[in-house]
């Protein structure tokens, strides 16, 4: 397995996605694809984009599990399509 990608997300936004059978975000239908990091970037990206927000939950998931194409862009993997779930290897809360 390659190193795993992670994805923060609401809770009410998984818990959605479980019952709909994919995960899907309002950035999919507007840019084309949802942002993902690597592990070394997630600092990162929970002081800039969630700061202060209550109720997430990190994606931990196996790229090679991956049914949407899956490029790495400014340095950080894009999925251009929905998270297919059994990819999704652990949800963990985060806040």
């Amino acid at each position: 397995m390659a190193h795993p990608i992670l994805h923060v997300t609401t809770r009410t936004a998984w818990n959605a996605a479980v019952a709909a059978g994919e995960y899907r975000t309002p950035e999919l239908e507007t840019t084309g694809f949802i942002h993902f990091c690597d592990p070394p970037q997630l600092d990162h990206v929970l002081h800039t984009y969630f700061l202060g927000q209550g109720g997430l939950v990190m994606l931990q998931v196996d790229p090679g599990r991956l049914k949407a194409r899956l490029v790495y862009e400014n340095s950080f993997p894009h999925l251009y399509g929905p998270l297919n779930l059994d990819a999704v290897l652990q949800v963990t809360p985060i806040f």
